[in-house]
C-alpha cells in the first residue's frame, strides 16, 4: 500500500470546545468585527463582542428551557446569521448540534429526529416547522420547536436571562475535546442517512491545520472576508464557518443561492467556498454572456479562456513566456478584470470540494486570476482531508494531506484515512462504524484514487459507483460526466451500463442556459420537451458525449445518450444538498429511458 504522511502542525489542547473563541475574542478583542449580516440591502458590522453576547443569550435559553450537557438540538435552517448564532449557542450550552437541510422531507426529518434523539429543535420559517410538526406528530414526546423567523431568538435569551454566567460558563468548559460536538448526517445517496459522530477535538484539529497549514495564506489577507451561500448543514460549508471564526475572518451568509451574484459585488469578499457545479454555472453563464453579444464577442471570450489555461498550464511547468504574458494581459482588460468585478473586485482565491473540478475550469480560473483549490474529504473525516496549496497547486489533484493526516491507497485502489480528524463512528450503529474502520485504524473512505511521488491525491471514483458491464469492462463513470456536464446546456448527466452490453447515459439540459439558447436561436416558444429531441440541442450534447470519450479507451466510451426532459434537482429527489446524484433514485424513476436506449443494441 502506498502512504503519504504529513505531520502535525496545530496540536489543539484536549480541553478545547468549539464555542471557547466567541467567548475569548469577545473579551479580549470586543470591537473587532468578526460577521457582517445583511439588513435589507445594507451589510451590518457585528462586533465580537455583540456575537459572544447573542450566542450567550440563545446560550442561557437553552439551558432554561431544560437542554442538558450532551442533549442533542437539532438546527434546520437556511445559510443565515442566525444559524450561526444558533451553532455556537448549542456548543456553549454543553449540547450537541444536529444539523438538517432545509429541504428536507418529512420522512427524512423524522429519521433524523428520532435516531438522533434530540430534544428540541431551532427551525427558521413556518414552513419547516410545519415539515417538523408533520415529522413528529406519531412521537409521544415530540421535541420543542423555536422558530427564528417568529421570535424563538428573543424569547429563548428573555427566558435565559436569569441564568447565571457562572453556569453558561461550566455548561462550556465541561464539554472537552473528546466530547461529541456534532451529529451530521450523511446524505443518503443509498439507504438511510447515517448519524457521523464528530467530537470537538475533531473539528477544532482539522479547523486550525488546514488554516495555519496549506491554507495559511489565504487567512492572512488584510481585511479577508468570505461569502458563504453552501448550506450549513453540510459538513464542508460547517467546518469553513469554524475556520472563520478561528481565524478572525469577516464572515457574511447568502440565504438564497439566486442572490450570491449581487451579494458577491456588494460584499465583496476575499475568499470563496464552493462546489464544481458553482464554477460551471460561473464559466457558462459568461460564455453565454458573451454568445449572446455577437459573434465579435464570443470569439473574445473563447480566445480569452484558451488564452487562460495555456497561460495556467505554462505557469505549472517553468512558467509562462513574454508572449504568453503579454497575450494574457489584453485580455485581463477584456475579459478576466469583468469576471474578477463581478465578484466584488477582491476576490483571487477560492476553494472547491464535494466533487472533481476538472483541469480545464481550474487552469481557467487561475488564469483569470481567481485561483481555485481544489480539496477532498468526507463528513466521517470532519470534511477536509486533503487540499491543495497555494504557491504549489496542482491543477488535476485534491492536493496533499493536510497536518496530522496519513493517506493511504490500498491495493484495489480505495482511498485510506488516518488523523485525529476522522470520525468517532457512526451514531447507534456500531456494525457499520465497524465496517468504515478497520482494526489498523483506517478510514476506508469508498472513493477510489491515485497518489503521485510528492504526496498529491487524484481521486478516480467512487468504488462502489465502479460500472461493470456485460463484458466486464469495469468503467468509472465520474470523470465522465464531469466532462460532459462541462457544456454550457447540460445540467447533469449520469452514466449507466451495469450489466449491459455498452455504457450510455441519461442528460439533463441546464434550464437557465435554454432560455438564453431559445432567444439566441428563435425558438422562444418551445417546450422542453421540444428542445429535448430538437436536432442543433441533440448536437451540442452529442459534441459534449465525444468531448468526454476522449477521456477513455474505446470500451469505456458512451455509445448513446438520451437527454430527459426534466432536470434532476434537490427539489425532485434526485440530488443531494451537495448536488451529488443520487444514483439508485434515478435508476429507480427513468428505468424506462434507460431500458429503451438497450432495447435496439446497434452499436455494442
Amino acid at each position: 500500500m502506498r502512504e503519504y504522511t504529513v505531520p502535525v502542525l496545530v496540536d489543539v489542547p484536549a480541553s478545547a470546545n468549539c464555542a471557547d473563541t466567541v467567548f475569548t475574542r469577545g473579551e479580549q478583542e470586543p470591537a473587532a468585527v468578526v460577521i457582517s449580516r445583511k439588513s435589507g440591502d445594507a451589510w451590518v458590522p457585528v462586533t465580537a463582542a455583540e456575537f459572544r453576547d447573542q450566542v450567550a443569550g440563545v446560550a442561557k435559553g437553552l439551558i432554561d428551557a431544560g437542554v442538558g450537557p450532551g442533549d442533542r438540538v437539532a438546527l434546520m435552517s437556511r445559510t443565515r446569521y442566525e444559524w450561526t448564532v444558533a451553532d455556537y449557542a448549542i456548543w456553549a450550552a454543553g449540547a450537541v448540534g444536529v444539523p438538517i437541510y432545509e429541504t428536507s422531507s418529512a420522512d427524512q426529518v423524522d429519521w433524523i429526529l428520532a435516531d438522533s434523539g434530540a430534544t428540541c429543535v431551532i427551525v427558521e420559517s413556518e414552513a419547516h416547522e410545519e415539515v417538523v410538526r408533520q415529522a413528529t406528530a406519531a412521537m409521544a414526546e415530540p421535541p420543542s420547536i423555536w422558530r427564528i423567523d417568529d421570535g424563538g431568538f428573543a424569547r429563548l435569551t428573555a427566558g435565559g436571562a436569569d441564568v447565571p454566567e457562572e453556569t453558561l460558563k461550566e455548561r462550556r468548559l465541561a464539554r472537552g475535546g473528546p466530547e461529541l460536538a456534532t451529529l451530521i448526517y450523511t446524505s443518503g445517496t443509498t439507504g438511510r442517512p447515517k448519524g457521523c459522530r464528530l467530537t470537538h477535538d475533531n473539528l477544532l484539529f482539522t479547523a486550525h491545520n488546514v488554516a495555519r497549514g496549506p491554507l495559511e495564506a489565504l487567512f492572512e489577507v488584510d481585511g479577508r472576508a468570505a461569502l458563504l451561500f453552501l448550506p450549513l448543514a453540510h459538513s464542508f460549508a460547517r467546518l469553513i464557518q469554524i475556520v472563520l471564526i478561528e481565524t478572525g475572518t469577516v464572515l457574511a451568509h447568502t440565504p438564497n443561492m439566486k442572490n450570491v451574484a449581487p451579494d458577491l459585488q456588494a460584499f465583496k469578499p476575499t475568499f470563496l467556498l464552493g462546489v464544481p457545479r458553482v464554477f460551471e454555472k460561473v464559466y457558462n453563464a459568461a460564455e453565454q454572456k458573451a454568445s449572446a453579444g455577437g459573434g465579435l464577442k464570443s470569439k473574445i471570450f473563447h480566445r480569452a479562456a484558451a488564452v487562460a489555461i495555456e497561460w495556467s498550464k505554462a505557469e505549472s511547468s517553468g512558467g509562462a513566456g513574454a508572449g504568453l504574458r503579454l497575450k494574457r494581459a489584453l485580455y485581463d482588460r477584456l475579459v478576466y478584470s469583468k469576471l474578477r468585478a463581478a465578484t466584488g473586485g477582491r476576490l483571487n482565491a477560492a476553494v472547491s470540494g464535494g466533487s472533481a473540478l476538472g483541469e480545464r475550469l481550474g487552469n481557467f480560473f487561475r488564469g483569470a486570476g481567481i485561483e481555485v483549490f481544489e480539496g477532498w474529504g468526507l463528513t466521517e473525516t470532519s470534511a477536509p482531508s486533503t487540499v491543495n496549496i497555494p504557491g504549489a497547486n496542482k491543477i488535476g489533484t485534491v492536493g496533499k494531506p493536510f497536518p496530522g493526516v496519513t493517506i493511504g491507497v490500498a491495493d484495489d485502489g480505495e482511498v485510506l484515512v488516518k488523523g485525529r480528524h476522522v470520525f468517532a463512528g457512526y451514531w447507534n450503529n456500531d456494525e457499520a462504524t465497524a465496517e468504515a474502520i478497520d482494526s489498523s485504524g483506517w478510514f476506508h473512505t469508498g472513493d477510489v484514487g491515485e497518489l503521485d511521488q510528492d504526496g498529491y491525491l487524484r481521486i478516480t471514483g467512487r468504488k462502489k459507483e465502479l460500472i461493470v458491464t456485460a463484458a466486464g469492462k469495469n468503467v468509472a463513470p465520474a470523470p465522465l460526466e464531469d466532462r460532459i456536464r462541462a457544456h454550457p446546456l447540460v445540467s447533469q448527466a449520469m452514466v449507466v451500463g451495469d450489466d449491459r452490453p455498452f455504457v450510455a447515459a441519461l442528460v439533463t439540459l441546464d434550464p437557465e442556459a435554454m432560455e438564453q439558447w431559445k432567444a439566441a436561436n428563435g425558438r422562444t416558444g418551445a417546450s422542453l420537451a421540444e428542445l429535448c429531441a430538437d436536432p442543433a440541442v441533440v448536437a451540442a450534447v452529442q459534441s459534449a458525449v465525444d468531448d468526454a470519450n476522449t477521456l477513455v479507451s474505446k470500451a469505456e466510451q458512451v455509445k448513446k445518450f438520451v437527454i430527459i426532459d426534466t432536470d434532476f434537482t434537490e427539489e425532485s429527489g434526485h440530488l443531494t444538498p451537495s448536488l451529488k446524484v443520487k444514483r439508485n433514485l434515478v435508476v429507480r424513476d427513468f428505468g424506462k429511458e434507460i431500458d429503451a436506449l438497450y432495447s435496439v443494441d446497434t452499436r455494442a
